[in-house]
This record gives structure tokens, sequence and C-alpha cells, in this order.
């Protein structure tokens, strides 16, 4: 592993580092078949209307190409179509009509397929794409090729963050860790604004901090960031991309920049950094760490960025106590996002001022009440196994509020090594009967309540999620005693039965107001 870049950085090299990147970038452009600075009159057929859509159409307009939007919901182009401003228009078609574009005489007059990240690759449009010879970009591609040709103006740094977990917290540390150093950064991708609408926003952007899933990675093969990481990989999303080796592919594409940063005490992470063309590796780890590491010696989080054969040549940035989320996993976090921001100037005390006064996001390991002696814990972000455990690991004894969607992971492993902490257990959603039967195997003696709702059958009335998510929490609460924790830690996604993971929470929030009597 190669020494860390010095936060001492100099303009020039900076600059130097920027130009061979933006020099690779440029010949990444030359090899593709679809040329970004000539889309000009180009029909571009956009899948899907909804999060990424209008900053698609927005920045396809901006081109000079010819959106068309196809979506399975009669209004979801005319939502569209009102959140776009400034003269941009586009053309809305159904989804019957994109396969016939696809798939027949038309097809020679759709030059680009622009997809929304859930389109699965097997999914019948996209093989139509394929069998027609079209390319298929992601909206971070169209974002990542229109900024490497310089399309609005000089080419920006992309700092992209991702991981099985963290990342939201990560990409918002980093954020303000680079805006502590008076860079004009935004938080971008998965969290605030998509990537595109990034490129166009006035004031001018310069840094992006992209918080990148693997499915928006996996459409955007030619993106390389100037730094990457990859906190963490455990099995999530199975179900879409078929193999944990096609899982960890599309999060290693991070790696391929100037700077790859990963988590040491992460298998795969470690293994993806080693593996990584990046000319600087950069490891973060929870103990002390190494030559050209991130870690923590003594209490501090620390940075070894000099001469690897001396081991007292270490910077101090700040206490682990300072740190929130406070945990392993926040710590971990807040390496990952000093690491990245000093690859590209931030100092040591950019980075201490700003994690001192970093708060940690809504639904992640959030105290919501204490009612009884009995702690209510929102950890409704935890969308995965993996997530689940560090939470259920936190300490004390823990009543687990869990179910909804597993994508495909495995959650016998947590479910055994979490059994002894469990007072009990109540089951919502549409897998809860997986997770009720590894409970079955490694918990016998942990009480289990299943709580069936109309999600079984995908027809659950408006108002049910929320009578559900209140029999969960007093059965709950019936199972606690004085000193216990109950968490909302679901180790799966919500879309069986809510909205999102934030709707989620703030049914479990009611919920715990309603047994508190208020």
């Amino acid at each position: 592993m190669t020494d860390v870049t010095r936060y001492e950085v100099t303009q020039g090299d900076q600059a130097q580092g920027d130009q061979a990147q933006g020099g690779q970038a440029q010949q990444d452009l030359a090899r593709t078949a679809v040329d970004i600075r000539d889309l000009s009159g180009a029909r571009v057929l956009v899948l899907g209307a909804g999060v990424s859509g209008p900053g698609a159409v927005r920045i396809l307009h901006a081109l000079g190409a010819e959106p068309v939007v196809a979506d399975s919901r009669p209004d979801a182009v005319d939502l569209l179509r009102e959140a776009l401003r400034d003269g941009v228009s586009c053309t809305g078609i159904s989804l019957d009509r994109a396969a016939e574009l696809l798939g027949g005489t038309d097809a020679g007059g759709v030059d680009l397929v622009v997809t929304s990240p859930g389109w699965r690759p097997n999914s019948p449009l996209l093989r139509a794409a394929a069998e027609a010879g079209l390319e298929v970009w992601g909206d971070v591609e169209l974002a990542w090729r229109a900024d490497a040709a310089e399309m609005f103006g000089p080419r920006r740094t992309w700092l992209a963050v991702t991981g099985t977990n963290g990342k939201t917290t990560t990409t918002s540390m980093l954020e303000a860790i680079c805006g502590e150093a008076g860079m004009a950064v935004r938080a971008c991708g998965n969290i605030g604004l998509p990537v595109t609408e990034v490129l166009l926003a006035e004031p001018r952007v310069d840094v992006l901090a992209a918080e990148l899933s693997s499915f928006q990675l996996h459409w955007a093969p030619s993106c390389r960031p100037d730094v990457g990481v990859v906190l963490n990989i455990a099995e999530d999303h199975l179900d879409w991309h078929g193999s944990m080796e096609a899982y960890a592919a599309a999060k290693a594409r991070v790696l391929t920049g100037r700077v790859a940063v990963a988590g040491a005490d992460d298998e795969i992470a470690s293994r993806l950094l080693a593996q990584a063309p990046a000319p600087t590796r950069i490891g973060v780890r929870l103990g002390a760490p190494g030559p050209g590491e991130l870690g923590v010696t003594d209490g501090v989080l620390t940075a070894r960025i000099g001469d690897r054969d001396r081991d007292d040549d270490e910077v101090t940035l700040l206490p682990a106590v300072d740190v929130r989320p406070p945990g392993p996993a926040g710590i971990i976090d807040a390496l990952a996002a000093a690491a990245v921001a000093m690859s590209v100037g931030a100092r040591p005390e950019h980075v201490a001022a700003a994690l001192r006064g970093f708060t940690v996001a809504a639904h992640r390991a959030e105290l919501v009440d204490t009612v009884d002696g009995v702690r209510y814990v929102d950890d409704s972000k935890a969308t995965n196994p993996h997530a689940a455990r560090t939470s259920l690991l936190a300490g004390g004894t823990m009543v687990w509020l869990a179910g909804g969607l597993l994508k495909g992971a495995d959650v016998d492993p947590l479910v055994a090594e979490v059994s002894t902490v469990l007072r009990g257990v109540v089951l919502i959603g549409r897998d809860r009967g997986r997770i009720a039967e590894a409970l079955s195997r490694h918990a016998p003696g942990v009480p289990v309540v299943e709580l069936a709702s109309g999600d079984d059958v995908g027809a659950a009335a408006p108002d049910e999620p929320q009578q559900t998510m209140d029999r969960a929490v007093a059965e709950a609460a019936r199972m606690a005693t004085g000193g216990d924790t109950v968490l909302l830690a679901p180790a799966a996604a919500s879309m069986d039965m809510f909205t999102d993971y934030g709707h989620r929470g703030r049914s479990f929030a009611l919920a715990v107001g309603r047994v508190a009597g208020r």
C-alpha cells in the first residue's frame, strides 16, 4: 500500500494530478460510441421520471438533445414536467411505446438510453436497448461524461463514497470537512441533489461529495472519481446484482481514480483496495494506523502520513469521543471522510473543527424517547443485516423490531451473533417469516411476535402501515423492562409497507409517542 497523499499537497502538485485525471477522462470519452460533445439534436430515451429523471432531462436539454421520458406511472411524466423550469421540456411516452422504439423498426430514432439507477440490467427494455446496439448510461455516467468534456465549465473534483453501510454519514462528514477547508463543495448523488443537478447549480460547485449506490455505479462504467472510498461490503441488493461478486465489482469502481480509500478492517473492502489501480491507496481502521493509513491511537483519531520507516510520524486529528455518531461505525466513517478530504487539501484542523460540529442525520440510531426506563431507538436506516448488527451490539438488552424486504440477504449470521442480547423480537413486513425461521434456529428461547399486514398481498390500506407499527411498538413495550432498548433496526428495506426508511422511522416515532401517552 502506497503512502497517503500528504495534506501539505501544493497547488502545483494538485494541478498536476487534476491534469492527469482530466487527460484520462478525455481518453475514456474518445473510446465511446456516443460523444457527449455532440448530442445536439439527438433523441435520448430517459427511463424513469423519478428522482433522477428531472436532472437527466435538464442536462440533456442543456446539451441540445431531445429527451423522451418513459415511466410506468401514468402521471409521472406530468409531475416531472412540473418539476422542470426555465423553459426545459420533454416528451412523455408509455413503456409500451418505449419498447416499440427499442425493439422495432423505429429503434434507429433513439441515439442513447439514460436509465434510472433502479432499473435492472436484465429488464426487457434494457435488453432490447442492448440488442439494438444502443449505449445505456445512468444519470451519474451522464454527469461524469458532461463534466469530463467540460460542457459546463472547468472539470470538477469528484469525491465518491460507497459501501453497504455508512455512506450518507461519511458523505455528510466529507462535505462538512471540505466546507471547513473553504472548498465550494456539495453533497450529492443519493443525498441532496442528483449529480446532474449539481453541474447546473448556481453558484458553481467545484467539489462533488457524491454518495453513490451500487446501482448508480453499475450504470456509470467510465466514472473515475478523483478520490473514492469503499467503507465496507456485506450482503445487500443481491436480488438486483445476482451475486456478491457483481455487487462488490460495482462498488470497486470508485477506486479507479487518483486516490483509493477503504475500510481496512473489512475483509472484502480491504481486498478491493489491494487490487485497486489507484496509484495512492489509503486504509482506515479502528486500531492504530500503519504507514499510509488513518486509525485510532490511544483513543485519538490519527493519520500516518510521513516516512513509512518512522513510527512516530503521526498527525493527530481529534479524540474519538468527540465523533458523532459514537461507536465503531461512526469512527470509521469519520476516518474515511478525513482521508478523502485530506487527499484534496484539507488540513487536520479542518477535520477536527468539522467533525466536532457534526450531527448525525435522522433515523440513524436516533434516540426517540425514554419511557418507564426503556429507551426507544430509531435505526430505520439499517436496511440490511450488516447495518442492523451495529445497533444490536451497541450495548445492553434489546427488544428488536425488524422485518421488511431482505433483498436476497442471509439473516442467519446476524441472528446467531446477536441472539444473546435479545429480550424479544417483533417482526413485520413481507420477509418477516425468514427472520422468524432464523430465530427459531439460533435463538429458540427468545419470544417472537409476528404481525401480518395488507402488504403481504400488496394491497395495504393507506393507514395500515401506521396501525401495524403501532401494534409492533406496543408489543415491544410489553416485552421490555427498565434498562432495555426497543430498537427499530429492520435489517431490511421498507418499500413493502412504507414509502422509504424515513417514513418507517417517522411511523415508529409516532407509535412511541402513543406508548408514552402523547
